[in-house]
């Protein structure tokens, strides 16, 4: 059964641009090395990560770290289908052919494992394998254990209690609940090959610059800090995704105006969030811009705690009619879709709220006249933001309207800006910490790309702080019963519309402000051919070539 799926301060940035731009130099230099015949099957990418992403699986680096290494060179037992630019993206098998729970008992399940793969070393990917890649993050007394790779993936598969071999392909995986949303979970465990493991001497230092996996592209050169070449692997086991590339060079540039550079002088050939102020210049230049809306939104992420004023739906409701997304929108270069929800409304998941999050003053204002609030009675409200960090879009700017918006319904806002770690230790640490000092909402992008992360994990009563990630410490009965059944609906259209019904109350009960969804906006060459920017945090770059 299938189921469907930081930053320095600007001034310091810029100072190091040079030395930036000199590691983009050298990685071109080594693309011309790779000889006349390969360099039109080179791209070159400028990330906004500050350093390479580690080549051992659970790579780190955040979701960019997964887009660029670790669903290149490696692979988990499900993936996604990102072949479409139009169509909401599923999971799809990947190492496994298929995976079932057992009927008669579902804390237990069943992958079939897709014979013949190998893993790069030339090594063959099988049960075994599986179960040694589980216990590198799950066992800390296995030899293979990695903390570094535990940090990364032990938190994605929170239920899975054993894996164990039952032939060379066939795996069984055991939790410690009933957890239909497992395929999500799995498939952000990558496979790493115990073989060449051992060969390095068991270090998964020695590994890094060696490292071997299943996916379609090869690590061929790693260098921290200045670049990672990776190389198609030709013999990988679907033969429609061997990539059309010969090699792809990434590029650690987290200074935007670095990459901007860097892409207008033809030392890359992409680059990854081009600043809004540079878009309309790289577009009149020639390149091409390349965006769709992806499982990202950036709400403002309301305290329910007692005294709290956002308790009261009115002003919930008015805060979300008072936003000019639009005005937003072109505030940010058009690289925004405006949020009516925690999900687009081209998710399977919107469902058919009957509260339309739009910009509509007069009724917000009508809203906070019932609530006793008027711009002349202002209601004052404390808000955490954070200048940056990852995800965040552009943070500072997108407050500020936000905050000139509100003040005309009558909503006073005050920031308590944190930097980013800050804002996530509170977060962490819930509305009720000492540490959030008067504040009754927190801005954080959230990752959106299956229930438990979209909705589940902000609003279960049962994942209040220290336990979860309820900040506002919210509890709604009827809303908790629906992710029970969400956890416990192994039928695909079932669960799906179980997830619409709890987005549904999402929107009509205004649990958060609803802001913005980020579309992923991307700069190229327009030698950049065949990309396909599909709904999704992660991307093919197998059918890519350069003209």
């Amino acid at each position: 059964m299938h189921i469907a799926s930081s930053v320095t301060s600007l001034f310091r940035q810029r100072a190091a641009a040079p030395r930036l731009l000199r590691s983009v130099a050298l990685a071109a230099a080594l693309a011309c090395a790779m000889g006349a015949a390969h360099a039109a099957g080179t791209l070159r990418v400028a990330m906004t990560t500050s350093d390479i992403p580690l080549p051992n699986g659970q790579t780190d680096q955040g979701s960019e770290g997964m887009r660029f290494m670790g669903y290149t060179v490696f692979e988990a037992l499900i993936g996604f289908d990102l072949s479409s630019s139009t169509k909401p993206v599923t999971l799809i098998p990947a190492l496994a052919t298929e995976w079932a729970v057992d009927p008669k008992d579902k804390l237990r399940w069943v992958f079939k494992l897709r014979p013949g793969v190998k893993f790069h070393d030339g090594s063959a990917f099988n049960a075994q394998a599986v179960v040694w890649n589980y216990e590198k993050i799950l066992n800390d007394k296995a030899e293979q254990y990695d903390p570094k790779q535990a940090a990364q993936g032990r938190g994605r598969i929170p239920t899975v209690k054993g894996v164990k071999a039952i032939d060379d392909l066939t795996v069984e995986f055991t939790t410690t609940e009933v957890d239909a949303l497992l395929p999500y979970k799995i498939l952000w465990v990558v496979m790493s090959s115990p073989v060449q493991w051992n060969a390095v001497g068991k270090s998964w230092d020695a590994f890094l610059p060696k490292a071997s996996g299943t996916g379609p592209w090869k690590l061929q050169t790693y260098t921290p800090r200045e670049r990672a070449v990776l190389v198609k692997n030709t013999g990988y086991w679907d033969a429609k995704r061997v990539p059309k590339l010969d090699s792809m060079v990434l590029l650690p540039v987290p200074d935007a105006s670095a990459r901007v550079a860097a892409l207008r002088s033809g030392q890359v050939d992409w680059i990854e969030t081009p600043p809004p102020d540079g878009i309309d210049s790289l577009k009149a230049a020639g390149f091409n811009i390349v965006s769709n809306v992806y499982p990202h939104v950036w709400p403002w992420h309301f305290s329910r705690v007692e005294g709290s004023p956002w308790n009261d739906i009115r002003i919930r409701k008015a805060a979300n009619l008072a936003i000019d997304r639009e005005g937003m929108k072109a505030l940010l270069g058009g690289m925004m879709a405006p949020a009516k929800g925690m999900v687009p409304t081209t998710s399977a998941w919107f469902g058919k709220p009957g509260f339309d999050v739009k910009y509509d003053v007069a009724a917000a204002k009508a809203l906070m006249a019932q609530a006793g609030y008027s711009k002349e009675k202002p209601l004052k409200i404390k808000s955490i933001i954070s200048p940056n960090g990852g995800g965040q879009m552009q943070p500072m700017l997108m407050n500020e309207l936000i905050q000139q918006n509100l003040a005309e319904i009558g909503i006073q806002v005050e920031f308590d800006v944190r930097d980013w770690n800050a804002l996530l230790a509170n977060w962490r640490a819930g509305a009720k910490d000492p540490g959030t000092k008067g504040a009754t909402t927190t801005n954080s992008s959230y990752f959106s790309q299956d229930p438990f992360t979209a909705l589940i994990r902000h609003v279960d009563s049962g994942l209040m702080p220290p336990k979860g990630t309820n900040w506002g410490y919210y509890s709604d009965p009827e809303l908790d019963k629906i992710f029970d059944a969400i956890r416990t609906e192994f039928n695909p259209a079932a669960q799906t519309a179980l997830v619409a019904k709890a987005h549904e109350r999402f929107v009509n009960e205004a649990l958060f402000l609803f802001v913005a969804h980020d579309v992923a906006p991307r700069a190229m060459s327009k030698k950049v051919k065949g990309f396909v920017p599909p709904f999704n945090w992660y991307v093919d770059f197998s059918p890519i070539s350069m003209e």
